[in-house]
Order: C-alpha cells, then sequence, then structure tokens
C-alpha cells in the first residue's frame, strides 16, 4: 500500500499537478488569478479544461460537475458525461474552457428566497479557480459559485468570497500604513473541529425520528451516560478506529488535512479536526467532510449523526471555527510575539477583532441559528447565546494598561515542574484555555465555538470577516488621514480597548451569574433562539454593513432571513409531526398492550389467591393509564398546534409560534412520553433505547 505522502492529495487538480501538466505561460496567468484575482483568460481556460480533462479521465472519472453550494446547506451536483459524437460513430472525450467556466443548472427548486420565481428557471455555475477541482467517484468535481438569471448569488461561495476581498482590500490599507507594502493579499485561514456521532445502523433504521430528523425526538436517560467522563479521550474502540482509518484515507486522497482524531464527552461521539487553510477552501473541505464521514460510515455498518442534538442528557455537537488572518508573505497577524506590548501591529488587528464582535455580536449569533443548535447553545456543552471575547489574563492586563496609561510589566514565563526527574519541565503558556466562551483568543487565532455541526462554516464566516473588515476599514480611514502616525495609532487602540472593554470576559460562561451580569450589566445581547436572532439580520446598521462592503445585495439579505426562518418552521414542523406519528403509532399502542398484559397478570393472580393484593400490578396499573390518557391529551395538543401552524403563511410569525407554542407542545409530549419508558417492561418498547443506540458500538 502507498504511504500517506503518496497518495495525500491524489484526487485532486492541484498546483503541483498544474506546474506538470500546463505550459509555463498558463500556469503563471493562471496563478495570476488565484493568488491576486486577476481576470481569467478564456485561452487560458480552454488549456486549464483539456489539462483537467485528460488527468481525470487517466484516473477513471467519465463525468463531470459543478459542484456547488446551494441555500439547502448541503452541496448540489449535476453530472456530464465527457463523452461528444465522433463522424465515425464513436465517441471521443471533450471538455471545453466554456464547460469549465459556466454551467446551466435548473435554478428554480433551490431555495431563493424570492429573488426567483418557480418560473425562472435559469441558474448559473461560475468556476471558483481559487479552490481546486478533485475527483469523487467517477466524476471530475469543479468547485462553483452558483448565481440566479439576474445575477444574484443563490448561495453560500459567492458572499464568502465576496467577504474574504472586503477584508483584503482594508487589510492591506492598514499593513501599508505600517510599510508592509510587499504584502499582496491577505488571506482570513480557517480550521473547523468537526463533532460528530457513530452509531449501529441497525438501531438507527429502528428508529423513526432518527431517520425523519436525524436527532431522537423520545428517549428516557440511561442508567450511565457522561457522568464518569470515561468517553473523553479513551481507547478508541477497534470498529471505530477502522472507521477513522478509512475516513482518513478518503479525506487525504481529496487533500483534505484531517490531523486530529479522539473520543468526544458523550458515548459514541467523536471529533475530528483538521489544520487550518484559507476561508474559502476550508469551507468546501468541510462540506466535503461531513459528506464523506457519512458515506465511510455506511461501509461499516454505522450512521454518522451531524444533528447538533441527537440525544437529550448527554452533550450535543458543535462545530470550532478557529479563524486568523495571514499575509501572502506568510505573516499571521494575530500573532503577539514575545512583547505583545510592544507589538503595535498585532494590537490594531486584535482590536479590530474585538471592536467587531461587539459592534456585531447580533450578526454573529444569527450566522450560527438553526432550529438544531437551538438545542445546544446555553448547555453545559456549548457556549450561551450570549457573545463575549476570552483573551487570556496577559491580553487582558495589556488592554487594560494601554487604557490606564500606565506602564505594562510582563509576567514573568512560569516553568512547570511535575515532581518527578524523568519529567521535563517547560514553560507554561501565557493564558489558558476557556471552552465556555463563544470566542476565545487561543494564541494566534480566534476560536468561535459557536458553530452547530451540521452547519456550513460560510454563514459564519462571512459575518466575522464582514465585521472585521468594517472595524479595519473605519481604522484606515482615520489613520490614512493622521497628521502624527504613531499618536493616532495609540489613541486608536486605547479608544478601542476602553470602548469595547465590556464583550471581554475570561471567566465562567456556563455560569447563571455572567448572563445577568452581560445582559443586565454590560449591555450584551441574549438572543436564545433562531427567532430571537433572525429579525437582527434586518436592522439597518448590518444591512447597511453588509450592503456597503459588497458583501450581498438588499434583496440578498432580505433572501437569507426568508430562507434561514423557513428553514427553521419546517424543520420544526417536520419533527412535530414525526412526533404525533410516534406516539400514535408507535408509543400508545405498546403502552396500552403493557397494560392489557398486566391487567390479565393481576386477574390471573387473584383468581390464583385471592389473598394476595395485587399492590404492584395496581400501582402501575394506574401509573400507566395515567400516562396513557396524558399521552393522548398531549399527542392532541400538539396536532391542533400543527394544523393551526399551517395556516400561517408568513415566516416571521410562523416561527414565533413554533418558539411559543410548537416546541412547549413537544417538551410536554416527550415528557410523558419518556417517563412511560422508565414503566414499561423492555420487550414492549417500540423503539431501540438509548442505552441500546449510545452503546451500540462496540
Amino acid at each position: 500500500m502507498s504511504s500517506v505522502p503518496e497518495y495525500f492529495g491524489s484526487m485532486v487538480f492541484d498546483d503541483r499537478v498544474m506546474k506538470a501538466s500546463l505550459s509555463d505561460d498558463v500556469y503563471r496567468s493562471l496563478k495570476k488569478t488565484i493568488d491576486e484575482g486577476a481576470p481569467l483568460d478564456r485561452g487560458v481556460a480552454d488549456a486549464v479544461a483539456a489539462a483537467m480533462k485528460d488527468w481525470a479521465v487517466a484516473r477513471g472519472a467519465t463525468h463531470f460537475t459543478h459542484w456547488f453550494q446551494p441555500l439547502t446547506g448541503v452541496t448540489a451536483e449535476k453530472h456530464d458525461s465527457f463523452i461528444t459524437p465522433s463522424p465515425d460513430g464513436r465517441v471521443i472525450m471533450e471538455f471545453s474552457g466554456k464547460e469549465l467556466i459556466k454551467g446551466e443548472p435548473d435554478a428554480s427548486s433551490f431555495p431563493s428566497g424570492g429573488l426567483r420565481a418557480t418560473f425562472e428557471a435559469r441558474g448559473y455555475t461560475a468556476w471558483d479557480p481559487t479552490s481546486y477541482a478533485f475527483i469523487k467517484g467517477k466524476t471530475l468535481c469543479i468547485p462553483t459559485a452558483f448565481c440566479s438569471f439576474g445575477g444574484e448569488a443563490l448561495d453560500k461561495k459567492t458572499p464568502l468570497l465576496r467577504s474574504m476581498e472586503a477584508l483584503n482590500v482594508q487589510a492591506l490599507r492598514i499593513l501599508k500604513l505600517f510599510g508592509k507594502t510587499d504584502v499582496k493579499c491577505v488571506r482570513t485561514s480557517v480550521g473547523p473541529e468537526q463533532e460528530y456521532f457513530l452509531i449501529d445502523e441497525k438501531v438507527f433504521l429502528e428508529r423513526k425520528d432518527l431517520i425523519m430528523t436525524g436527532r431522537t425526538l423520545f428517549g428516557a436517560k440511561p442508567p450511565k451516560g457522561q457522568e464518569m467522563s470515561d468517553h473523553y479521550f479513551g481507547v478508541i474502540k477497534p470498529r471505530v478506529a477502522a472507521y477513522m482509518a478509512d475516513l482518513n484515507e478518503e479525506l487525504w486522497k481529496l487533500g483534505i488535512l484531517a490531523k486530529t482524531e479522539h473520543n468526544e464527552v458523550a458515548p459514541a461521539q467523536h471529533e475530528l479536526a483538521p489544520i487550518y487553510t484559507t476561508t474559502n477552501v476550508a469551507t468546501d473541505h468541510n462540506q466535503l467532510t461531513m459528506e464523506i464521514m457519512q458515506k465511510v460510515a455506511s461501509r461499516h455498518g454505522l450512521v454518522c449523526l451531524l444533528h447538533e442534538k441527537p440525544f437529550a442528557g448527554v452533550n450535543g455537537s458543535g462545530k470550532h471555527n478557529n479563524w486568523s488572518m495571514a499575509t501572502d508573505t506568510g505573516v499571521n497577524l494575530l500573532t503577539p510575539g514575545e512583547t505583545p506590548y510592544e507589538n503595535a501591529q498585532f494590537l490594531l488587528f486584535l482590536c479590530a477583532v474585538i471592536k467587531a464582535v461587539d459592534d456585531y455580536q447580533d450578526l454573529l449569533r444569527l450566522s450560527v441559528a438553526t432550529a438544531g443548535n437551538d438545542h445546544r447553545l446555553g448547555a453545559n456543552e456549548a457556549p450561551p447565546a450570549v457573545i463575549s471575547i476570552f483573551l487570556g489574563d496577559e491580553l487582558t492586563a495589556i488592554m487594560d494598561a494601554i487604557v490606564n496609561d500606565a506602564p505594562y510589566v510582563g509576567a514573568e514565563k512560569t516553568v512547570m515542574k511535575l515532581g518527578a526527574n524523568v519529567l521535563p519541565n517547560f514553560n507554561r503558556d501565557s493564558t489558558d484555555r476557556n471552552r465556555t466562551s463563544p470566542f476565545a483568543f487561543t494564541g494566534n487565532k480566534f476560536e468561535f465555538r459557536m458553530l452547530g455541526s451540521s452547519n456550513s462554516i460560510a454563514c459564519a464566516n462571512i459575518m466575522l470577516n464582514a465585521a472585521v473588515a468594517e472595524s479595519l476599514k473605519i481604522y484606515a480611514d482615520r489613520l490614512e488621514n493622521a497628521t502624527d502616525f504613531e499618536t493616532a495609532l495609540h489613541e486608536m487602540i486605547k479608544k478601542t480597548f476602553k470602548d469595547h472593554r465590556r464583550v471581554v470576559f475570561n471567566g465562567n460562561g456556563y455560569d447563571d451569574a455572567w448572563i445577568k451580569e452581560a445582559t443586565e450589566e454590560r449591555g450584551l445581547l441574549n438572543l436564545r433562539t433562531t427567532p430571537d436572532a433572525l429579525p437582527a439580520l434586518l436592522n439597518k446598521k448590518n444591512v447597511d454593513l453588509l450592503v456597503s462592503l459588497g458583501i450581498y445585495s438588499v434583496s440578498e439579505i432580505r433572501s437569507r432571513y426568508e430562507i434561514t426562518l423557513d428553514n427553521y418552521c419546517k424543520t420544526v414542523t417536520i419533527e412535530g409531526l414525526t412526533m404525533v406519528d410516534m406516539a400514535r403509532k408507535d408509543i400508545l399502542p405498546a403502552v396500552e398492550s403493557y397494560v392489557k398484559d398486566i391487567a390479565e397478570t393481576a386477574v390471573a393472580k387473584n383468581a390464583i389467591a385471592p389473598e394476595v393484593s395485587g399492590r404492584y400490578e395496581k400501582n402501575l396499573l394506574a401509573k400507566l393509564s395515567r400516562i396513557v390518557d396524558e399521552i393522548d391529551a398531549a399527542t392532541q395538543r400538539l396536532d391542533v398546534s400543527l394544523v393551526q401552524l399551517k395556516t400561517i403563511g408568513d415566516v416571521t410569525e410562523a416561527s414565533v409560534m413554533i418558539r411559543d407554542e410548537i416546541l412547549p407542545r413537544m417538551t410536554e409530549l416527550r415528557l410523558v412520553c419518556d417517563e412511560a419508558e422508565t414503566l414499561v417492561a423492555e420487550k414492549y418498547w417500540p423503539f431501540p433505547t438509548y442505552e441500546k443506540i449510545l452503546f451500540s458500538v462496540r
């Protein structure tokens, strides 16, 4: 078998392949487009298409597709073969620059939020040369943007690229003021850690709720969950290890930098973390990773669950978005250096992030808002819905010293001595990690921890890039017109730290006292649910930001609002309908069957030994009879609410009803059904319990 370096990226038309298969002139022209955003020459496109086709066909590809990311949250592809008829009745394999650059999928059936009418079917895909083409199965996949006939973005890639360009423009202005004229490009980089659950396929197929919604709508807590913390970083079970090995190989072939794998906190929960790369590529890679995780699981008789909260009572799954900014010369702009207090460039970029997070905390919150993530945020497994920044002791002390015009005396490095001569001594990091913070500085990057495990990372990074770009723009406008750059720079850093100190919090984000302090004393927002968060997208300050930077048009912003809330409403409606179906067709008949048998047992005992009281049976029958009535009543109430929901045409109104009425009805039904599960004998229960699911992979 080949070694990893030999097959890594073997299914990617990457820089190595381009350099080997393209002429020097074509390669240089294409690199100028990729690295500097220069216009793409049509002749270059033809040459690239020919080389790409030859490379793909040599590796068994028969088709090509424009691979894009519509507003469904998953990827889309339409396959066309390379074959072209020849005069002698045979076929030849061809692929032109025109086919590479532009595709024409039907746009009418994808979510558009009113940007397109159903009868307006034409849409276009446009090649994104900054993300390498790759082979999946027998198909050459070409990453593309997706737009309507009128040019409106119907995807996640287009506004992400726009946001990256907006930040690049403003960051270059700042670096020029610091004399960094050799820098041609500033890119944001991301490494999204991906959490997921693995369960046995057999138990999955016996759970209607998992099949329909990706999460369990019913389930009593098992005797053992995550209380012992024995699963976290524990020994990986052979079946899971085999899955991870297979997954790594598939990802590495596609050039995806899968680096770290381990067991997570909850039983059956795991994590995969990549090395971070350019945000656009990282987004493409994460979409591919989620798809391949599920495909590989099927080969092993497993199911990979990406829902944010597939099981109540144990930790849900997130996706930690490690974000930074770097120049094309290799400098990470968020690296403090040995003396961060004296590193004015670092401090200014740090200020830009702090200001951005405070000014646009609502945009960051709504960028991760989904029905699934609403179950997770604020629990003791994920950050709260309140946005704050963790800087750590050293940077916070620097910040306070600047605000107070006081000298900063850096703390001496603490040497860690573990008390055994055989163990090495080492310097302690200048700051701890804070897993309760939504937005934590972790040495040379920020970790945005609020993303849900099934989310595309595009939305969060669009808003983060936009907010930071706006901060940098404000700084550049002021500093470019300053008569004394050094004085203006110092005052700007000082003012930012002073004005936005409220968003910095280094303590326990899980503490209820923090939520009270954040909202009542600091004035931070607490947008707990998707219906609470989404309306902020239409606030004037947010619309002005996104439009002025060229990231969205007004109509594109409105469409995202409509699509996201519509998705929320449909997701919860499907869950509610599934609950009603399971309660009526599965749970109630199971409980009734058990009641019947218990009643017959009581009669039989009384006939055999009338002197025996039958207290157990009577008490159990009384409980179960009550529960049957409560399940029936709760099911009826939920059903009536769901019928009423169908009459509401406005997504905003519908989402509010879901938050205030449907979800409480669902909780009410779940509680009584879960109580029934604890009383009914195991053989009567109609589907696998949490105990069987969470410990199904051995």
